[in-house]
């Protein structure tokens, strides 16, 4: 319904990804034989709500109850909790099948808990699902977590040229009716259409899958967190789409995964880092978001009251690694999750950026971003809003990180080995101007408190060089942004 698709500006890619897919879902029901009722966005008679909708509905069909999937987002949720008095009918809520922990479990788990660690809960998982679980409970390998092996960087002649690395999935009717109607009613949202290659059905999900886990599983542990200058794939398993829209059963693929290992096609570290983003990450972030809604959406501890700037939304900035990253989420609708994290994130939190104003940037850009992945990964993990609730620090760095995992550095219109000054890589004086800005917030960290000691170390002259190169950065950012 147009509300859905209008709330936020939604990138075209992700709008046509949606449509597209339900289209082809009504199709294959029809032709299994299912009576469908489906009301396409450009209907003339469309209401432009779920509600609306659901009204014509009952008109045409006067029903004796609703059925209902549970929303996966809090918003529609409350609109689904009025049905029953709107319509005068029963409304039941049927339980999501995308997921592997009910939000009841979730409960369950979390209450009574000072604080609520991912990997305990990732542990729980692993047990829960027996993945990568000896008969005895033990895990694979002896360690529970191995990110620690995870953290390579990559050179362009590590990825394989292979034209089967990535495949193609042909645009038939209904996807090409889908990209024009985008084209033609949504102009005048974020993002390039032309490089649309999205699974659309479960048989071109089930080929992305099976591509990734022969192709790229097998190095997908090691680089997960490497970036390189134009490279937007690398050895990503580009599956969150799918997964999220129901394309892909997440058990299912984490023990096609498992196999792989068990079968000496892929090493432990790949496979467990794999399982651990769909079993731990994937379902935490949902008990998370769902646990402390609503009032998650409106989380600002670090009181950041920056204007999101600009650039996020053209990439004409001289930082080369923010400028790639937003090209990137440009041209695909797609960034991966160090992107999204170590450059975009990194920079709205040390900036001090609207934590709400950088949650609907990143609910609009990405295909695979609806507000229940989102808004926790933005408020908790990025942006620290929530004042440590989901992660244990916040996730600041300068631009020695960026220069470690990436090739951004090396041809950027900044110095990474400067610190301050105009030709300064921003990074470096915004993240000690963070740390000063938020010192009573977080010197009793203990996961940070150490960066006190070594600021309190240096000169008085340095310290002054790294705060007046910031508040000249962002007075020149504010003041582009006014212009």
């Amino acid at each position: 319904v147009w509300d859905e698709a209008t709330y936020v500006k939604h990138h075209k890619q992700k709008i046509a990804l949606v449509l597209s897919a339900m289209r082809h879902f009504a199709a294959e029901l029809k032709k299994d034989g299912w009576t469908i009722d489906y009301v396409e966005l450009d209907d003339e008679h469309n209401s432009g709500s779920f509600s609306g909708e659901v009204s014509r509905a009952i008109e045409r069909h006067n029903p004796g109850k609703i059925d209902v999937v549970r929303p996966s987002e809090w918003r529609v949720d409350q609109i689904v909790q009025e049905w029953p008095e709107k319509f005068g009918l029963s409304v039941r809520i049927l339980t999501d099948d995308r997921y592997l922990c009910s939000l009841a479990d979730f409960r369950d788990w979390a209450d009574g808990r000072k604080q609520l660690t991912m990997e305990h809960f990732y542990r729980t998982m692993r047990k829960k699902t027996n993945l990568l679980v000896s008969d005895q409970g033990a895990p694979a390998g002896g360690q529970w977590n191995l990110d620690k092996f995870n953290r390579e960087p990559l050179s362009k002649s590590d990825i394989p040229s292979s034209r089967d690395f990535f495949p193609r999935f042909k645009i038939d009717k209904i996807t090409a009716e889908v990209i024009e109607l985008v084209k033609k009613k949504f102009s005048g949202h974020f993002g390039s259409i032309k490089n649309f290659n999205w699974p659309t059905t479960q048989a071109q999900a089930e080929a992305a899958a099976d591509t990734f886990l022969t192709k790229r599983l097998k190095n997908f542990g090691r680089y997960q967190d490497a970036m390189l200058f134009e490279q937007d794939q690398l050895f990503h398993s580009m599956l969150s789409t799918s997964l999220n829209l129901g394309l892909l059963n997440p058990l299912d693929l984490c023990l096609r995964a498992e196999a792989a290992y068990e079968r000496g096609e892929a090493p432990l570290n790949s496979v467990e880092g794999f399982i651990r983003q769909i079993i731990g990450w994937r379902e935490y972030i949902r008990g998370f978001y769902w646990y402390f809604m609503p009032t998650l959406a409106d989380k600002n501890e670090l009181n950041a009251n920056r204007r999101l700037p600009n650039f996020f939304w053209t990439g004409k900035t001289d930082m080369r690694c923010m400028a790639d990253s937003i090209r990137s989420t440009y041209e695909n609708a797609h960034a991966h999750h160090i992107q999204r994290l170590m450059v975009l994130g990194n920079f709205a939190l040390l900036a001090g950026i609207r934590p709400a104003e950088v949650q609907e940037w990143f609910l609009a850009v990405y295909a695979d971003a609806y507000e229940w992945v989102e808004m926790p990964n933005v408020v908790g993990m990025a942006l620290f809003a929530d004042g440590g609730k989901l992660a244990t620090k916040p996730y600041a760095a300068s631009g020695n990180y960026i220069n470690k995992m990436s090739d951004y550095c090396a041809s950027c219109s900044y110095s990474v080995s400067k610190k301050t000054g105009d030709q300064a890589c921003p990074f470096n004086y915004l993240y000690w101007n963070f740390m000063i800005r938020n010192r009573q917030r977080l010197e009793k960290n203990h996961r940070v408190n150490r960066n006190y000691w070594t600021w309190e170390r240096m000169s008085a002259e340095k310290k002054n060089d790294y705060i007046v190169s910031a508040h000249s950065f962002l007075k020149d950012l504010e003041a582009t942004e006014q212009s």
